[in-house]
């Protein structure tokens, strides 16, 4: 017999509130999605560093795992009560079968070849080439395990780009990724932002795991100074919105790579940044874009 999974419909105020109150009458877990997610709808979740942020998404889905023989209407009454909510929301169950959850994850990660000399190797694996330079990166709640192909436009051209003991930031770090490829590939000072504080705390286990040391922070606390090389692999909106931000932090004669940009946005996203640093196209992997260029 397996698991229940239920999900339903709420909004960005009581989203939250519910996974607690579920999760304190029994959930197994919790977890809210954009119900607009795939349609024009959707609404990225992005912030600049040093701004206050108000993640959610007005139009949430709680998705939760419950028990096999959990009363459903029971607990999504209690966990309404606990938090206000008089009527019960209207929901959708599906059974979720028993197996081997960590065994059926870690069978569909393998070592993935970014180039002759960097592999990405989840820590189960042996490394397939003990000369390269192996990042041991497990996949996790955080965006990047580098099989995205925006994550390994990045990788490519870092390996091309970054020189010894030069500066870094990862705008956006996600699974903190980028910056570890960084430090393992010579660079000197590197940093790493994200708006996601569990991003965060995922990108400095997997800099300890790597042996690696780079300084992570949340958007809540201003990123400082200008670097040598800046790399932003998120989406094209943030990308629109946080152009001066990240911009101001490439140094004269410094580079910055972008990506997360889709063939079609090119140009828009090429003249926004036109007037601090102009920008080409570095590769193309799929229908994915790598811009980049030098700061005058």
């Amino acid at each position: 017999m397996g698991w229940q999974n239920v999900s339903f419909l709420t909004d960005v105020s009581h989203a939250e509130p519910m996974c607690d109150a579920l999760l304190e009458a029994g959930a197994l877990s919790a977890s809210i999605e954009d119900a607009d997610a795939g349609t024009p709808d959707e609404q990225p979740q992005f912030g600049e560093p040093g701004s206050v942020n108000t993640p959610g998404w007005m139009h949430s889905r709680v998705v939760v795992l419950l028990e096999p023989d959990a009363d459903i209407e029971a607990l999504l009454t209690e966990a309404g009560a606990a938090i206000g909510l008089t009527e019960l929301p209207a929901y959708s169950v599906e059974n979720v079968a028993e197996q081997n959850w960590v065994q059926l994850t870690q069978s569909q990660f393998d070592p993935i070849r970014v180039s002759e000399r960097l592999w990405i190797v989840p820590s189960w694996h042996e490394t397939p080439d003990p000369a390269a330079v192996n990042l041991i990166l497990d996949p996790g709640m955080a965006f990047g395990t580098g099989s995205h192909p925006t994550t390994r436009l990045c990788l490519e051209w870092l390996e091309r780009n970054v020189s010894e003991a030069c500066t870094v930031l990862d705008y956006g770090c996600g699974s903190g990724i980028l910056a570890i490829a960084a430090v393992r590939l010579g660079a000197g000072h590197v940093a790493g932002v994200d708006i996601d504080p569990q991003a965060v705390e995922a990108a400095r286990a997997n800099a300890e795991r790597n042996g690696v040391t780079a300084l992570f922070a949340d958007s809540a606390t201003p990123v400082a100074g200008e670097y040598d090389v800046v790399v932003a692999n998120i989406l094209s909106n943030p990308l629109r919105v946080l152009a001066p931000a990240i911009c101001a932090h490439v140094r004269s004669g410094g580079k910055l790579a972008l990506s997360g940009i889709l063939r079609e946005q090119i140009d828009e996203i090429v003249a926004i940044y036109a007037q601090w640093i102009p920008l080409q196209v570095a590769d193309v992997r799929e229908d994915w874009v790598c811009l980049a260029g030098i700061k005058p």
